[in-house]
């Protein structure tokens, strides 16, 4: 019997690290949104605590069932107030850290599930 291995027909994470991402191999050092669809957009922010309401109210706009929410290097959730618009839309918004999401959305994306993942990429402290 041939093998084949499992082959994503749709946008997915092909790696990362601490600061960056890659989707279809291209390196992204910023925070990005990206769909099962094949969208992606720049998501303006660098760090947890410039997230504001508006970034989620975008995430509302997207034509998704589900949004998986990368937190950064460690789990955060944001208030509930900021989630009203996606569940006034019947989203569900899922939070981990954004290793974790890139991981989920990859799964989602590959059973066809209409997906995005906002990922939070801060830049990563140069230690002295």
């Amino acid at each position: 019997m041939k093998l084949q291995p499992d082959r994503i027909e749709t946008q997915s994470v092909t790696a990362y690290g601490a600061g960056w991402v890659a989707i279809q191999g291209e390196k992204i050092t910023h925070s990005v949104v990206i769909t099962s669809e094949g969208l992606r957009l720049d998501w303006q922010c660098q760090r947890f605590e410039d997230l504001g309401p508006q970034h989620f109210a975008q995430l509302a706009a997207l034509e998704v069932e589900l949004v998986v929410f990368g937190s950064g290097e460690r789990l955060r959730f944001v208030p509930p107030q900021w989630q009203a618009e996606l569940m006034a839309r019947r989203i569900g918004l899922e939070t981990m850290d954004t290793q974790a999401a890139c991981r989920t959305y990859n799964i989602l994306a590959g059973e066809g599930r209409k997906v995005a993942a906002a990922l939070l990429i801060e830049p990563v402290a140069i230690k002295n």
